[in-house]
């Protein structure tokens, strides 16, 4: 009878623990609104890959979908699996000397269904950020052409961090490139504020005329002897991950921080560029190092580091299938995984809520054609988000 009882409280305790493991679980995966009762999850897509860094669309109407690996694989994912070769393997290209270096970006030509162009933002072997210009093979619609390279830019980097990476095309067809500050700790060269460096920047090429781009005609410096024509907003540190509303074609753009604060900075669609948004004067909305940034912008949402330590910006949603959060941008956390939603109540008047911890290291969000939103898991997951 004793060695019955005590049979019973190990499994009962046992119980108790899967118990505890499967609600911690739950809890991280559940997303709660502030209102509306609806409740969210999170659900696995694929896994096993390598530090992946970025997921997005080609826009040509086949469903797939890209997702970029920091050693130099981009992958695709296609009717709910992994296609076996790689759509481009630039491994030998790619200097991952670090843990900031590597592959960190891409964007298809919005006309991708016609013309087969894309865009890669990389590490070089020699240490330069480059933005190079590729062609999908005539043969097969799943493989790059690795000959076709094209290096639209190669910019000098005095140190390993702040690469940013984000490449994207706007509403109006230009491809806008986000370059960090240079890296270190502090922007040391002051290149944030300073007009004359293409590094802390917003950049906006047109990638459809000149012999590998032009400066769109509108681009805000145009003439200004203290500022690089290609650059369309200035003032940032590291903006790691950007992206456009679908529907208003506003611009977010989370911008990692330097000591303690994370920041989400917004352009409207309205907007004709020349933003400055602070960095190396202000972090965040907080005054960081003595200097002038000439009429910056404040961000409309930010956090301490007692809730993460590096934004990663998402998107505002537009899809279908979660109408509770149509036009709520989503954004989190690379080493809380924590998970924010913000929205505006009045034209001045942002809104930020914790919505949920996911358990991630967040690298990336992704969107796919229909405007469903995906989250990137560094440690090799890919999840979609859904209702329960």
């Amino acid at each position: 009878m004793r060695r019955r009882y005590i049979t019973l409280v190990i499994l009962l305790g046992a119980l108790v623990g899967i118990s505890i493991i499967i609600f911690n679980f739950a809890r991280a995966f559940i997303l709660r609104p502030a209102s509306g009762g609806v409740e969210y999850r999170l659900i696995e897509i694929i896994s096993g890959l390598k530090n992946p860094l970025y997921l997005t669309h080609s826009g040509d109407g086949s469903g797939r979908l890209f997702i970029v690996e920091q050693d130099g694989l981009i992958r695709i994912l296609e009717n709910g699996g992994l296609v076996e070769t790689p759509f481009f393997d630039m491994t030998a290209l790619v200097n991952r000397d670090g843990s900031e270096r590597g592959l960190l970006g891409l964007a298809f030509h919005p006309q991708y269904r016609d013309n087969g162009r894309f865009f890669i933002n990389y590490t070089a072997l020699d240490g330069k950020n480059t933005v190079a210009e590729y062609q999908i093979s005539g043969d097969d619609p799943n493989q790059a052409d690795a000959d076709s390279a094209q290096i639209i830019l190669a910019l000098d980097d005095p140190y390993p961090n702040h690469n940013a990476g984000q490449l994207a095309f706007g509403p109006d067809g230009y491809l806008y490139v986000g370059a960090g500050d240079g890296g270190s700790a502090g922007d040391p060269h002051g290149n944030g504020q300073n007009g004359r460096a293409l590094l802390g920047k917003m950049l906006r090429l047109d990638m459809d005329s000149g012999d590998l781009y032009a400066i769109p005609p509108d681009n805000p410096f145009i003439g200004n002897p203290d500022f690089t024509p290609e650059i369309w907003a200035y003032g940032l540190r590291n903006p790691w991950r950007y992206s456009f509303d679908r529907q208003t074609g506003d611009l977010y753009i989370a911008d990692v921080g330097q000591n303690a604060w994370e920041e989400i900075n917004f352009q409207p669609a309205t907007s004709t560029g020349g933003e400055n948004y602070g960095w190396n004067v202000y972090e965040g909305s907080h005054p960081f190092e003595a200097g002038d940034a000439p009429r910056a912008i404040m961000p409309i949402a930010e956090y301490g580091h007692a809730d993460g330590c590096s934004v990663t910006g998402g998107y505002v949603y537009r899809g279908a299938t979660l109408p509770d959060l149509q036009g709520v941008y989503l954004f989190g956390d690379f080493c809380s995984g924590t998970i924010w939603a913000t929205e505006r109540d009045t034209a001045d008047n942002w809104q930020m809520r914790v919505l949920m911890n996911s358990g991630k290291p967040i690298s990336s969000f992704g969107e796919d054609e229909a405007g469903e939103l995906y989250l990137v898991d560094y440690g090799g997951n890919i999840l979609r988000l859904a209702a329960r």
